[in-house]
C-alpha cells in the first residue's frame, strides 16, 4: 500500500515562498503521475498541479499558474511544490497525491495526509 507523506507546511506571509514535500513509500513512485490538491477551510478540494512521470509533462491551475512550481526527484520518491508570492487566498491544507491524472481528485487513488498552509495578509 502507497504511502505518503507531505511536510513543509506553515504560517507564512503574504509575498513570501514555501516548498512542500511529499515523500512515497514505493519503488512504483516513478512511474506514478502525481499531483497536489488543496481544500481551503468550508470549501472542497481542488487541483493545484500534477506532473507526469518523467517530469516533463506538468499542469497548474490558472489560480498559481507563474507562481507555483511542481518537481519530482524520481531517485528519492520526493515530489515538490514550490510556492513563491504567496497570497491569502492560497491558505489551505495541501495533499499529495499518486497514481491518477488531471484535475480531478477523483482521478488519484493515493493521499497523504495533508499539510497546513497559512498566509497571513
Amino acid at each position: 500500500q502507497v504511502q505518503l507523506v507531505e511536510s513543509g507546511g506553515g504560517l507564512v506571509q503574504a509575498g513570501d515562498s514555501l516548498t512542500l514535500s511529499c515523500t512515497h513509500s514505493e519503488s512504483s513512485f516513478s512511474s506514478h503521475v502525481m499531483g497536489w490538491f488543496r481544500q481551503p477551510s468550508g470549501k472542497e478540494r481542488e487541483f493545484v498541479a500534477f506532473i507526469d512521470w518523467s517530469g516533463v509533462t506538468t499542469d497548474y491551475a490558472d489560480s498559481v499558474k507563474g507562481r507555483f512550481t511542481i518537481t519530482r526527484d524520481n531517485a528519492k520518491n520526493v515530489v515538490f511544490l514550490q510556492m513563491k508570492d504567496l497570497k491569502p487566498e492560497d491558505t489551505a491544507v495541501y495533499y499529495c497525491a499518486a497514481r491518477g491524472w488531471g484535475q480531478n481528485p477523483r482521478m488519484y487513488d493515493f493521499w497523504g495526509q495533508g499539510t497546513q498552509v497559512t498566509v497571513s495578509s
